[in-house]
């Protein structure tokens, strides 16, 4: 009798709020993107602040900036919301690497300083590359 392997759990990617705008900025399907670029089941994360963060950028003046922001929490739907414990005076990027260093996760962003300090510690990054696909830099397990 051969022995079933358990069924591989999907790699979980943090989504940072910069990300959900680069449908609108560059024309890229992320989620198409993130298929290719990582040829395996994925499931992409939202974290509690960067949805509050997303739905505060909605409460902007700005109607193209209401615009934006209301297509990006469309796209949010899509993620798998996760309510993170929040720390005092948190900012929304200590809590993705917080999160990206607990769960060993990639995170998917635009963000050069979040990029900078991602790599710092080691975990892979997923950014727009040439304004034209998304690239991967670091290793994922």
């Amino acid at each position: 009798m051969t022995e079933k392997k358990p069924p591989k759990q999907p790699l979980k990617v943090i989504v940072d709020s910069n990300a959900l705008f680069v449908p609108l900025q560059f024309r890229i399907d992320i989620f198409a993107e993130l298929e290719r670029v990582l040829n395996r089941n994925f499931e992409l994360i939202l974290l509690s602040p960067v949805k509050k963060e997303l739905e505060t950028l909605n409460q902007k003046k700005s109607p193209k900036t209401q615009k934006h922001a209301a297509f990006t929490l469309t796209l949010a739907e899509k993620c798998t919301y996760v309510n993170v414990p929040a720390k005092p005076n948190e900012p929304t990027d200590d809590a993705i690497i917080r999160i990206a260093k607990e769960w060993r996760a990639p995170v998917l962003t635009n963000d050069k300083l979040l990029k900078a300090k991602l790599r710092d510690i080691s975990m892979p990054v997923i950014y727009v590359r040439e304004k034209s696909r998304l690239e991967i830099d670091g290793l994922i397990s």
